[in-house]
């Protein structure tokens, strides 16, 4: 009994003890798991904010690079319809420069470049759904800076953007170079044939600007600088217009090519008397009824029988320039009549004072024989031009 009692005793003291002690820790131990618990919910909270950072980051990087890719569309599709208007505006007088100047005609695209063009408009059209309606500077082409062995979307977008930048930079250099080419070209073309004339002894109209010109210097844009450009080649093409009209007006061309000449101008021996008289003009050795042709453009101011020029017609060209084509068989013309270069005057014939069938061709600067050999020689100089 009295082990039992103090068992019992025991099992009470130990009892209490436990309770005593749960008491006094269970604050404690509330405590320790509420920090816990409060810890736990902390890193969790940190967690979501840095992944919210994170994407945050990363939308903000994709807004940036669409809003940059749209920057660029922009530009492209801009840049796209000038290089159109450009082209609109070339095709009419690189029409015209290449009737001008038939022996440098506009260069043929190569296969590489219509191919570049093809890759740069297919490009433009799969870009186009993405442009808004804006207006850009030309100066925010730049390349991104790629960490090494990473590439993203964005990445490889800007690149072909660059691509496509050159592209159309070279496109745009091309044109610019071309344009001033046919310039050079029809300026050269068309002093070259006032030289000419000039030398032959006829007054050209240059249509050249005058050479005093001055001011401030003041920066153009691209665009200003091609309709500057292109205003220049169209001023040149006019220019050449205007001497070669004067070419072809002017007597400088042969009356019977592929025929020899059978006797030249100066003092020769009279066909009929033997003795030294002077010979006006030159004789081409042409078959009877072969048709004659003016050299030049201008009025018949005589067309009939003239002594010893048999049935003769004389041209007024203008300028005291007359020429007289003699010996005919048949006169096509009457005085008053229009004639063009290369317009059939006549019949070659024996009339007159001849020894047989030929062509006798003379040229007059106010009223006086010039040898028509020296005009001949300029016509030949410039037929290519014309």
């Amino acid at each position: 009994m009295a082990a039992l009692a103090g068992s019992l005793v025991a099992a009470v003291a130990i009892g209490y003890l436990l309770a005593t002690s749960y008491l006094v820790l269970r604050d404690d131990l509330i405590g320790a798991g509420i920090a816990r618990q409060a810890r736990i919910q902390q890193a969790y909270e940190d967690r979501i904010a840095a992944l919210r950072t994170q994407v945050d980051r990363i939308t903000s990087r994709q807004l940036l690079d669409q809003q940059l890719m749209q920057t660029k569309v922009s530009e492209l599709l801009l840049r796209q319809s000038q290089l159109t208007r450009r082209h609109g505006r070339l095709g009419p007088i690189l029409e015209r420069a290449e009737n001008e100047l038939p022996a440098n005609p506009p260069a043929k695209e190569s296969e590489d470049q219509r191919a570049e063009a093809g890759g740069v408009d297919a490009s433009l059209r799969l870009a186009m759904a993405y442009a808004p309606a804006q207006t850009v500077d030309f100066s925010q082409w730049s390349t991104r800076n790629v960490s090494a062995g990473v590439v993203s979307d964005a990445d490889k977008a800007d690149a072909l953007f660059a691509a496509i930048n050159k592209s159309l930079r070279a496109i745009e250099s091309e044109q610019m170079d071309k344009v001033a080419t046919l310039t050079a070209d029809a300026d050269r073309a068309a002093d070259e044939i006032a030289d000419a004339l000039e030398t032959a002894g006829f007054d050209i109209d240059r249509g050249e600007a005058e050479t005093g010109i001055g001011g401030p210097y003041i920066a153009v844009d691209s665009r200003s600088t091609f309709d500057a450009r292109v205003h220049e080649l169209d001023e040149a093409l006019s220019r050449l217009e205007l001497v070669k009209k004067a070419a072809l007006s002017a007597p400088i061309h042969n009356p019977a090519p592929g025929f020899p000449v059978s006797s030249a101008f100066g003092v020769r021996h009279d066909p009929l008397l033997g003795t030294p008289a002077m010979h006006a003009g030159l004789d081409f050795r042409v078959p009877y009824g072969s048709e004659v042709r003016s050299t030049g453009a201008g009025t018949v101011v005589k067309a009939g029988w003239h002594g010893g020029y048999g049935r003769m017609v004389e041209i007024d060209h203008g300028d005291g320039i007359t020429t007289r084509y003699g010996h005919m068989s048949k006169i096509l013309v009457k005085v008053g009549d229009k004639v063009v270069r290369g317009s059939v005057v006549g019949k070659v014939g024996s009339s007159g004072r001849s020894t047989g069938p030929h062509l006798h061709y003379e040229v007059r600067r106010n009223g006086t024989a010039i040898d028509p050999r020296r005009l001949i020689k300029v016509g030949k100089q410039i037929a290519k031009l014309l």
